[in-house]
């Protein structure tokens, strides 16, 4: 009975806590907007996602090109070298990893080639 006691109290209190603060003229305000809080990488990532780039750091599944010397999938990235992740069965459980540079496409055991291509930074 007495912990039922104490906590309607502390409802009380939040309560009055409450309405002191919409009688100063607080109760209108909204919390602000993350874009207007965000700097650097996080900022632009949201500016991407609401222009409508729902993947701005190319994290989605690519499917796979012809996968030939002349004709490799294009595998995009902001930078000098990526990692790349081949399955090379189709009910494959393992997955062949192997870093990508720029300017030299590069072949998987299977026999599949990938080229890093250069992609605008968000």
């Amino acid at each position: 009975m007495a912990s039922l006691c104490r906590q309607i109290v502390r409802v009380n209190a939040l309560r009055s806590v409450i309405l002191s603060t919409a009688r100063r003229g607080f109760a209108d305000k909204m919390m602000p907007d993350p874009l207007e809080h965000a700097t650097g990488l996080e900022r632009r990532e949201l500016m991407a996602l609401e222009s409508g780039n729902d993947d701005p750091f190319n994290m989605k599944v690519l499917k796979k090109a012809d996968g030939t010397r002349n004709n490799p999938t294009l595998v995009p990235s902001c930078f000098d070298a990526r990692i790349v992740g081949c399955i090379c069965e189709e009910h494959s459980t393992v997955i062949n990893w192997l870093w990508v540079h720029k300017d030299h496409p590069r072949r998987c055991e299977c026999g599949h080639w990938y080229k890093l291509i250069e992609k605008p930074f968000i």
